[in-house]
């Protein structure tokens, strides 16, 4: 069986290799030169962990191209995975998706074979039943469910982890137009997985339902955990990990995701939470839970911001280390430790920051200047009080050297409570964790 993948970003070329180095042939399509001939050089075209290894293990079975067309023709399977950016009512656009179809149907129309086309990009509910389908459709001149078949199959993975997890997952969520399509698919992760995922078949609707639900819900455990680390940073001897940990061991309730830091962040998780609201009140229905968790998530950077100013009242130079919205990824949207430096430089702070991968994207992302630092140590040693946004392993091992002052003690806030043994050389304040002085529980 051969495949074809549209889009080779973020999460097509992981995809595409997988494919290949699990032995399927594939020819993989991207609409700039330069990621089509990084794939022909056998180099990744993004920075993903595991990527690169996979290339390499391909053996020659990963080829890319600009002619959409000549690779569904060529292929039985056709994988889109690209952008669905949000528009101006917060609804993902469909833009580049149907561009995607119009293009597969003109390969679709070179050839007589059956043909599935499956759909991973995230879109809302009733798009890849209708206005997707119909494109598809009246470009190919096929009927859907007959000669082609077509699959709603988003991925849930995280950037920095995105082979591990689509190698590894854990649920595989297939919207099917008809049996035949989706057991194909189905078939196929049978020879990639490398775990034993729960399959769930359904209609398109539930299945981009099920999607955006997924994240929202995960989005909601995430505020929830934040909110409790607000309300424990602010009573004396209360620690939001004590806390979290205990209600997490409730089956009915689970760890993961629930760790009181500072906000969710990225290019799914925020702009999900936003789609869904939209799509609720177009239906007439409430999402005032999906409301609050969007409103709970912008204000965790105005509290760190206040945790600053508490302490550091005068301008004066703040070392931000953690830029990316996560670690082992250089992506930077939507992330708390670039929301931080922005609020810090409006406020008059000099902002000295570090990351280990984002540096470059962090300048991008942002019209406001910061200090560039070159390590962490750096950033450290030169700021007046620290701040640890994202919870890069390195930032735990930094040498208490780079803390130490010859006069007034440095500062370090830590956001996610990973800095230990610092309490000889420098303040440590613990964001979620009440320290004496804040306020006593009365009853």
């Amino acid at each position: 069986m051969d495949i074809s993948v549209i889009g080779l970003g973020k999460l097509g070329a992981p995809l595409a290799a997988i494919f290949a180095s699990k032995g399927f042939r594939v020819v993989g399509t991207d609409a700039s030169p330069a990621v089509v001939a990084s794939i022909n050089a056998g180099r990744s075209p993004v920075d993903e962990p595991g990527l690169q290894s996979l290339i390499d293990s391909s053996q020659g079975r990963l080829v890319a191209t600009n002619d959409t067309p000549a690779a569904v023709a060529q292929t039985d399977v056709t994988f889109i995975v690209v952008p669905t950016p949000s528009d101006s009512s917060g609804r993902f656009s469909n833009e580049q998706v149907i561009a995607a179809m119009e293009a597969i149907g003109q390969g679709l129309r070179r050839k007589n074979s059956y043909h599935v086309v499956i759909l991973t990009s995230t879109v809302m509910p009733g798009s890849t039943g209708g206005a997707l389908l119909e494109v598809l459709e009246r470009a190919s001149g096929r009927t859907v469910g007959q000669s082609v078949g077509l699959c709603y199959n988003p991925e849930f993975i995280a950037l920095g982890s995105v082979v591990r997890d689509m190698l590894r997952p854990e649920l595989l969520l297939i919207g099917e137009s008809d049996p035949r399509a989706g057991q194909l698919l189905q078939d196929i992760y049978s020879r990639t997985c490398e775990s034993q995922p729960v399959v769930r078949r359904m209609n398109f609707v539930n299945a981009e339902l099920a999607k955006i639900a997924v994240n929202t819900f995960v989005t909601t455990k995430i505020s929830y955990a934040n909110m409790l680390g607000d309300v424990c940073g602010r009573i004396e001897g209360a620690d939001v990990d004590v806390v979290t940990e205990a209600i997490g061991s409730d089956s009915r309730i689970g760890g993961k995701y629930l760790r009181g830091a500072v906000g969710y962040g990225g290019p799914c998780f925020p702009r999900d939470n936003v789609a869904f609201a939209a799509f609720a009140r177009k239906l007439g229905a409430r999402a005032d839970l999906a409301e609050a968790t969007d409103a709970i998530n912008h204000y965790q950077v105005d509290r760190v911001l206040e945790a600053v100013v508490s302490r550091q009242g005068a301008p004066s130079a703040i070392g931000v280390l953690g830029l990316s919205y996560k670690p082992d990824t250089a992506v930077v949207e939507q992330s708390q430790g670039l929301l931080l430096v922005e609020r810090l430089v409006s406020r008059g702070y000099r902002v000295l920051a570090y990351d280990p991968k984002a540096m470059a994207t962090a300048r991008d992302g942002t019209h406001v200047r910061f200090e560039a630092m070159p390590s962490a140590e750096s950033c450290v040693e030169a700021a007046s009080l620290v701040v640890i946004m994202t919870p890069w392993p390195q930032f735990a091992d930094i040498a208490s050297d780079a803390f130490r002052r010859s006069g007034k003690r440095l500062t370090v806030i830590d956001c996610w409570r990973i800095a230990t043994g610092l309490e000889a050389v420098a303040d440590l304040v613990y964001l979620g964790r009440g320290a004496v002085g804040t306020t006593p529980l009365t009853v």
